[in-house]
């Protein structure tokens, strides 16, 4: 491709960054967000995220050539080939749906003040979201290209991508896509032009089964654990069928982050009419588990629980919809005391739980510590330690 496009980023998240970075090797393109702090630090080449190659690309003189950062506005919509929407959806369980009003009203002001960019969203939305949102401004601009991005390796992740997908409803897709696949350091890239809705599905479904591996092995380690047999043992048995395989395997206190619980309830409110029993019971076993280990550390008759880190796993600067939140609300609810080390948050309490700054403090207090993934700085008090971690590290 030798035409150097103008593409504009909304959204400076983990999927807005990493498409920003990756795309001005070649391409000319302005991040856009609300957050002041943010546009502040990315002026200055510094990343708001942890995640290493952003770090490393954010201060390459060829990509920041390329590459402005600015306060979200509507000015730099006008002269745009290709919009990007990376801005955040969530679901929302009074709607039983996605809450996408970020996402269209980005549409709506593009839509407005361009007259020929092609929008590319890039959040996760539900499936058919692409088709109406079309019909409902009488376009084809809009097109749909899911992410399959790691926390922590969200431009690694862009550079060595496991696919390509893109919505085929507009003559520039295919542009699209050859802009991502050119971009990555990856050769023969599998590549898939499809139609948008079923290209908004296979998001929705790859993240449902990685919730479901997740789930079925933390089940496992809770027969495991109820019977005082040893899981990774019982792991490694079972994952050494090639059709099961290593990956994707270790226990912990329940999946959690940014994507899996949300988008597994919302491919199950997109089953309204279709017969399912799997989706619903993958939700409710992320619940059950929790119940499991709260009950099960519960049971040991502690005065005091500590909590090492609420981060979703290691190497993330992430908290949401951490599985251990659950656990530490069904803890109290008992009225057991806890109390939190987590240097990501600056606040004093917690859930009502105090946060202490100093990791002494946390394991002279404890009875028990859990942590979700065991750290090397928990080596000196191992039998205060809870955890269900079999292989040290998300693997």
């Amino acid at each position: 491709m030798n035409k150097v496009n103008k593409i504009i980023v909304v959204g400076l998240g983990y999927v807005g960054l990493s498409n920003a970075l990756l795309l001005a090797q070649r391409n000319n393109v302005i991040g856009l967000d609300l957050d002041s702090k943010k546009i502040k630090m990315l002026e200055n080449r510094i990343s708001p995220l942890d995640d290493d190659e952003i770090k490393t690309y954010l201060n390459d003189a060829n990509i920041n050539s390329n590459l402005n950062f600015d306060i979200f506005s509507e000015k730099y919509f006008s002269d745009a080939d290709f919009i990007l929407i990376c801005t955040p959806t969530n679901y929302d369980p009074d709607k039983n749906y996605f809450d996408t009003s970020s996402v269209e009203l980005v549409i709506e002001q593009a839509l407005k003040k361009s007259p020929s960019s092609v929008l590319v969203i890039k959040s996760t939305i539900p499936v058919g979201f692409t088709k109406n949102i079309n019909l409902k401004f009488n376009t084809n601009r809009i097109i749909f290209s899911p992410e399959f991005l790691r926390e922590g390796f969200a431009l690694k992740d862009n550079l060595y991508p496991s696919r390509i997908i893109v919505s085929n409803n507009n003559p520039k897709s295919s542009i699209v896509m050859e802009m991502l696949e050119d971009s990555a350091i990856s050769q023969n890239i599998d590549c898939l032009l499809l139609p948008p809705t079923e290209s908004e599905a296979i998001k929705l479904f790859a993240n449902t089964y990685l919730a479901m591996r997740v789930a079925f092995f933390n089940e496992l380690d809770s027969y495991a654990l109820a019977h005082k047999l040893n899981s990774k043992n019982i792991i490694d048995g079972v994952s050494l069928d090639p059709r099961i395989g290593k990956g994707y395997n270790n226990p912990s206190f329940g999946y959690g982050g940014y994507c899996l619980p949300k988008d597994t309830k919302q491919l199950l409110a997109n089953y309204e009419n279709v017969p399912q029993m799997l989706i619903k019971g993958i939700i409710q076993s992320n619940s059950t588990r929790k119940d499991f280990i709260a009950d099960f550390v519960i049971k040991l008759n502690p005065n005091c629980v500590g909590i090492y880190r609420i981060i979703m796993k290691q190497g993330s600067d992430n908290i949401r919809e951490s599985s251990l939140q659950g656990v530490i609300k069904r803890i109290k609810a008992k009225g057991i005391k806890v109390i939190i080390y987590e240097p990501l948050l600056k606040e004093k309490l917690f859930f009502n739980s105090d946060v202490v700054d100093s990791l002494d403090e946390l394991k002279q207090q404890s009875d028990i510590i859990l942590t979700n993934r065991f750290d090397s700085n928990l080596n000196d008090i191992k039998d205060k330690v809870f955890t269900r971690d079999c292989f040290g590290g998300d693997v």
